[in-house]
């Protein structure tokens, strides 16, 4: 998988919000939950978790939105963009929706989450797949594995 040339620029739907990534993403995911389906209209979300320091706003100011606000789930104010989530329980990474990135044919989920609340025709080729969410122990080889296969 080729990985973006950074600095990487993105923003919303509208424009409002304009972002720059400096950071090699830790990983990418894809996610099945209900809650990611309902908030993108689609199958699963796509994110690129960008290492803190390596994310910056360069135009504009999300607002919190998403039914439980405490995940961190930052949106456009104009658009509703859903354009990153920094949850506060996951210290040093945001998870950035990649698809806001201007250039997101990089892209590919090497795991994707929470496969059993999935519709069964959307599959994304991800490398690893789970029903839930992985365990907290399961992420130092999640993120070596991503690693290696990034630089495939």
């Amino acid at each position: 998988m080729a990985l973006p040339d950074l600095p990487a620029e993105g923003g919303c739907r509208c424009g409002t919000i304009r972002f720059r990534v400096t950071r090699t993403p830790l990983m990418t995911l894809a996610c099945h939950c209900r809650g990611c389906q309902r908030m993108t209209g689609s199958a699963f979300s796509l994110s690129a978790m960008i290492p803190d320091g390596g994310f910056e706003v360069l135009q504009g100011e999300t607002v919190p939105g998403g039914a439980d606000k405490a995940y961190g789930h930052r949106f456009c104010p104009d658009c509703l963009s859903w354009v990153w989530t920094k949850h506060p329980m996951m210290e040093g990474f945001l998870n950035l929706r990649s698809t806001m990135l201007d250039d997101p044919s990089w892209v590919r989920p090497y795991a994707e989450t929470c496969r059993s609340e999935g519709l069964a025709f959307a599959e994304t080729g991800a490398a690893r797949s789970f029903p839930g969410f992985p365990d907290m122990e399961e992420f130092p080889a999640l993120l070596a594995g991503y690693a290696e296969w990034a630089r495939g």
